[in-house]
């Protein structure tokens, strides 16, 4: 129902590519349901990090 990055890249570009990215992946991942999302063009690192996490996450939690 709901995705929150609670730790992402910072420093330098990191900033503004977390800030663009960031909400794009929690929203794409909270319609896909799934790790199975679409990384953002320009913040490969970024999109990388937050679907291996939410993959991680929703392994824990048994989904």
């Amino acid at each position: 129902t709901k995705a929150d990055a609670v730790q992402a890249p910072k420093g330098g570009l990191s900033d503004q590519k977390t800030a663009l990215a960031v909400p794009k992946l929690n929203q794409e991942a909270v319609a896909a349901g799934t790790a199975d999302i679409d990384a953002v063009s320009g913040a490969t690192y970024t999109s990388t990090g937050y679907k291996q996490s939410l993959q991680s996450a929703l392994d824990q939690a048994g989904g």
